[in-house]
């Protein structure tokens, strides 16, 4: 019989590529997932692995049975679902992650009607960048979490992960009056604003991406000062004379009163996550519907 933890051990390898990859995300010694693995190829009595030097690949055998542990994981989420349908109510723990924007402007809504409609649920937030979403959700860190994307930089979708659409965003530059104008527009353009300082989210980030090719895009590269992920504080510095951004309609309420907001032809667009398989689960449903009901009916995605 195989074992599932270890086959969960072969599928982050798949994705990940290093042994020593997969023991950081999962707390793991490598010497142990080395052993673990090991073991599961003994239990399925073919390689599972070509060992070349320090690099771990996997055989045509291994990728196959990689592709049975999506099947696998996804039914043993709807047995778990099935199981908590089963029960009285949704209960215990629950570990949520969203990004900062999210964390002010929708989360104490839908949390106050979360707890409302369900008391003995025990809802734990956690800020966590969309990028490391699909990680902390496989690993079991999160049970549910909210991701987003820009038009025009797409979230890769995630092996072993499902989303929902929840809520679609306008996009703003934010500029002072001192800014330039572009000849012949009404206000402020991003084309326009070349020769200005940029603020930007941190490297690594799907928002600071989005700068970068909304920048690319209108033919120069920015030349960034600052970078800073909370856009209060951005809206701050823009205030302060310290640079332009682009901000999203949500992380965009109650600006400087300097501040000048032009909408951009670019959308946000954010999605509930989970666990393929994990849709179902009371816990899970409740708090995407809980989400649903915290955003303002004007941005509720109709995907």
């Amino acid at each position: 019989m195989l074992d599932v933890r270890r086959l969960r051990l072969l599928r982050e390898l798949a994705l990940r590529g290093t042994i020593v990859a997969v023991a950081d995300a999962l707390a793991f010694t490598p010497s142990a997932v080395s052993q673990q693995l090991s073991a599961l190829e003994r239990e399925a009595g073919v390689p599972l692995l070509e060992r070349t030097g320090r690099r771990v690949v996997l055989t045509p055998a291994g990728h196959h049975l990689v592709d049975h542990t999506e099947a696998v994981l996804e039914r043993l989420e709807r047995a778990a679902a099935d199981l908590a349908a089963a029960r009285q109510g949704p209960a215990g723990p629950l570990r949520i992650g969203v990004f900062p924007t999210a964390t002010r402007a929708l989360v104490p809504a839908a949390l106050t009607e979360l707890v409302g409609r369900h008391p003995g649920l025990e809802p734990m937030v956690r800020e966590v960048d969309p990028a490391a979403v699909g990680d902390a959700l496989r690993a079991g860190e999160l049970d549910v979490a909210l991701i987003h994307d820009y038009d025009f930089v797409p979230c890769p979708a995630e092996p072993g992960l499902a989303t929902e659409p929840l809520c679609v965003e306008a996009m703003y530059l934010a500029t002072t009056a001192s800014t330039p104008r572009t000849e012949g527009a009404e206000g402020p353009t991003i084309s326009g604003c070349k020769d200005a300082a940029w603020i930007t989210a941190t490297p690594g980030t799907l928002c600071n991406t989005m700068t970068l090719q909304a920048c690319h895009a209108a033919g120069f590269t920015p030349r960034v000062r600052h970078e800073v992920d909370d856009f209060a504080t951005v809206l701050a510095l823009v205030g302060a004379g310290q640079g332009v951004a682009l901000v999203p309609q949500l992380g965009a309420a109650d600006p400087p009163g300097v501040v000048r907001l032009t909408r951009v032809p670019i959308h946000r667009h954010t999605r509930v996550a989970f666990r393929r398989g994990a849709r179902a689960h009371p816990a899970v449903a409740a708090t995407a519907a809980a989400l649903r009901a915290a955003v303002p009916a004007t941005l509720l995605s109709t995907e």
